[in-house]
């Protein structure tokens, strides 16, 4: 047996084993990424008055707020699941004293199937503090715009904060208040990184490395030919 690999399955083996090796690095970046994340949400730190934070904050940092519901004027996100079943995720803006506003995600709320009525989310009105983390709002892996329902509270898939600042009329913070489990007010509010787990990017990333091998054995068979055999 000797080995004479053709140039064609060398340059299929090559570009394969490479671009293998790139999405399996990817997905451990993306574990390092979520490692990461996860250690900010776990981390107990005080609360910081939302005023003082300047720019924009870290995410998952702690803050406390005070300020008053607009009960008026609420948007109900759309198609986030608990346990299996549908429903929406209950955005409420705090005005703030000085003017600004912040939305405050008060948890989920089943939504019926049929979507012939929006869950009730009336909050009263007058002063009050809430606190809990900062984050963003929820990202689609595929964005594609959407008609939002009129009326409110207002149905809404997977907006951008400047898409509902529009809607509100009003300049609201670059950030959602996760609002604590233990304060009133609220629905469903098991908060935790979303996405995959780390350990599970870390398997995407062993099966892309595994393909890289795969290729690299399969080059090596193709090349392997026994005496006499022409190339």
């Amino acid at each position: 047996m000797r080995f004479a690999p053709r140039a064609l399955p060398t340059v299929a083996a090559i570009v394969a084993a490479l671009a293998f090796s790139a999405l399996g690095n990817w997905q451990l970046g993306r574990a390092q990424e979520k490692r990461a994340l996860a250690a900010d949400f776990a981390r107990e730190t005080p609360a910081i008055d939302l005023r003082a934070l300047a720019g924009d904050a870290p995410r998952y940092q702690r803050v406390i707020a005070h300020g008053s519901y607009d009960n008026e004027r609420q948007f109900l996100l759309d198609n986030m699941s608990h346990a299996g079943q549908a429903g929406v995720l209950v955005l409420t803006a705090l005005r703030l004293a000085d003017g600004s506003a912040v939305l405050v995600n008060r948890g989920w709320l089943p939504l019926d199937p049929a979507r012939e009525a929006l869950p009730e989310v009336a909050v009263t009105a007058g002063p009050r503090t809430v606190s809990g983390r900062l984050d963003d709002l929820p990202r689609p892996t595929i964005r594609l715009d959407a008609p939002q329902a009129g009326g409110w509270p207002r149905l809404v898939q997977y907006p951008r904060i400047e898409e509902l600042s529009a809607m509100f009329g009003r300049e609201l913070h670059p950030r959602v208040i996760l609002l604590d489990a233990a304060l009133p007010d609220g629905y469903v509010r098991e908060w935790a990184v979303p996405g995959a787990t780390p350990d599970r990017h870390l398997g995407y990333a062993v099966q892309w490395f595994a393909f890289a091998a795969l290729a690299v054995a399969i080059w090596i068979a193709l090349g392997l030919q026994r005496d006499g055999e022409s190339p």
